[in-house]
């Protein structure tokens, strides 16, 4: 079975491509599938907030109650809980290893640090869901960098188009540093955060 599959199906049915792979398919058929994807225009206002809802969680690969955790420790914070809420998720180990171009995807960033193929400050570290803090260094370990998918990344494969600015990056070294914590705008995820917040706030 093509692995890719579900993950083209997912990107059509939230309307965003979940991976570089799903870039093509949802472009030539970017309507939800079943067939009545086309056809489909009811709607409410718990189904946007919903679907806002399940893109994040999608494009973090989270699960319900990370997401609902993520966003609890948002809500205590000061100032707009939608953009807290992002750049927590955006300072966690697998988002970073993904952003600095180390990893393809997200699933790949997160096999990459279970794997134990990572290190934080000089530790491996198995958690892709620890946070990190700016002046934190990943690298990928001395013995994994002779990995394919290692190999590919410090080739510059993997690299984004728009590197983020709150990374320094060495491709070539597999080691990138958190030098501040993001801004929003600066963070390519698509969604209207405010949504996400206004579903759990109902």
């Amino acid at each position: 079975m093509n692995q890719s599959r579900p993950k083209i199906k997912r990107s059509r049915a939230l309307g965003i491509p979940l991976t570089p792979k799903c870039v093509r398919y949802f472009e030539r058929r970017p309507f939800p599938p079943g067939q009545h994807g086309r056809s489909r225009k009811s709607t409410s206002d718990y189904k946007v907030r919903l679907l806002e809802k399940q893109r994040l969680k999608a494009q973090y690969h989270l699960s319900e109650g990370q997401l609902r955790r993520a966003f609890a420790q948002a809500a205590r914070r000061e100032g707009k809980t939608g953009e807290a809420l992002i750049v927590d998720l955006e300072t966690r180990l697998d988002a970073l290893v993904l952003r600095a171009g180390l990893a393809r995807t997200i699933y790949q960033a997160r096999q990459a640090v279970t794997h134990r193929h990572v290190t934080v400050n000089g530790r491996r570290l198995d958690r892709p869901s620890a946070r990190l803090s700016p002046g934190d260094v990943i690298a990928v370990a001395p013995g994994s960098r002779m990995k394919p998918p290692f190999l590919a990344a410090a080739a510059g494969a993997h690299a984004p188009q728009r590197p983020a600015p709150y990374l320094s990056v060495d491709l070539a070294n597999l080691t990138v540093r958190l030098v501040r914590l993001p801004l929003r705008a600066e963070v390519p995820v698509i969604c209207q955060e405010q949504l996400v917040v206004e579903h759990y706030s109902r």
